[in-house]
């Protein structure tokens, strides 16, 4: 068998996501692809990845996934907990996040929960060897497409790998943890403003909501005050939704539509998250509180432009990382030893 991974325990709700079914919406299509775009892209870069690589989306509690393959890097983005276990027998160690690793065949990574957040990413060097769907890796469950046939990952599983055995070089590590922002989730209105009563807009931007046990990666229910509908009620006519599209049915509370979203659909809309706080939402869990603020489209396209730049940023600050709890040879060898010396 090629070299591959083998998922020995599955998480809660892991599935195969990269940027998304992009251009077919018109036809019905929805998007998919990874509830938070950020950690996406930074697990890829760690392992020497293009963005738009599939990566495995790990939903509360991870797998735990066997090496079969001479060698494989590969890198897991989020606040997580990692150990290897080296041989059957053998204590287990723990990992860090946010860096590349060098697995060798038979070891195994065991991914734990995810502390305060819902999602963290396992990227593989060069990605997965799996066909895409119309153009995308991603994993659309409700229509059964994508990813590894159409559904989340479950014991047993090959993922298998496009290349065989790691290439050689130096691990990666993030220089520090890439800043989400805080504070409200910021919102452009509309644009069904008018099926809203004033109060209704004053009740959505000044009070607190709660993400509901109804939360998934087609949109989170929110919990807290009514909103209330002018005299055109919460129908409208079925038309686009945009992701972050927040939609508030008759019974008054607001539901963000996130990355496996419908196309269409006919609830009047309040306002739009705006794309720059689309993976805080992503990363957010039952309970949590928000509040939300309105910006114009310019700030809005502002703050997308500076996040922007911090994540290229923060993808060409990345630094050189020693092996956990050993020694980098290949280092050592060109950089640190003279005639057989070793210089301290």
């Amino acid at each position: 068998m090629t070299a591959h991974l083998l998922i020995e325990r599955a998480g809660l709700f892991d599935t195969l996501q990269d940027r998304g079914r992009i251009g077919f919406q018109a036809l019905g299509m929805p998007v998919a692809g990874a509830m938070d775009r950020i950690a996406l892209r930074l697990a890829n870069a760690l392992v020497g990845n293009k963005d738009d690589l599939g990566a495995v989306e790990i939903g509360v509690m991870g797998p735990t996934v066997r090496v079969e393959a001479d060698s494989v890097r590969l890198a897991v983005v989020g606040p997580v907990t990692l150990d290897l276990v080296v041989a059957p027998d053998a204590p287990s160690k723990p990992l860090e996040a946010n860096r590349s690793h060098l697995l060798l065949r038979g070891q195994r990574l065991r991914i734990g929960m995810i502390d305060g957040v819902s999602t963290a990413y396992l990227a593989v060097e060069g990605g997965l060897a799996l066909a895409p769907f119309m153009g995308s890796l991603s994993t659309y469950t409700r229509a059964g497409i994508g990813g590894l046939d159409g559904r989340k990952l479950r014991d047993g599983d090959v993922l298998p790998l496009a290349l065989a055995e790691a290439r050689p070089r130096s691990e990666r590590k993030l220089a520090a943890a890439f800043d989400y922002g805080s504070g409200p989730i910021r919102v452009v209105t509309g644009p069904q403003a008018d099926h809203f009563t004033e109060a209704g807009h004053a009740t959505f931007l000044g009070s607190e909501y709660v993400v509901s046990k109804e939360a998934d990666r087609m949109g989170i229910r929110f919990e807290g005050p009514v909103i209330a509908h002018s005299d055109k009620g919460p129908d409208i006519a079925s038309d686009g939704i945009a992701p972050g599209a927040i939609q508030v049915p008759g019974a008054g509370l607001p539901i963000v539509l996130l990355a496996d979203r419908q196309t269409v659909g006919g609830y009047s809309k309040i306002a739009t998250m705006i794309s720059a706080d689309l993976p805080r939402l992503g990363r957010m869990l039952p309970g949590q509180k928000v509040t939300f603020a309105a910006v114009t489209v310019e700030e809005a396209e502002t703050l997308r432009r500076d996040q922007e730049k911090r994540l290229a940023q923060a993808v060409a600050g990345l630094q050189e990382a020693l092996p956990e709890g050993g020694i980098d040879l290949t280092a050592l060898y060109e950089r640190n030893l003279i005639d057989g010396v070793v210089w301290a």
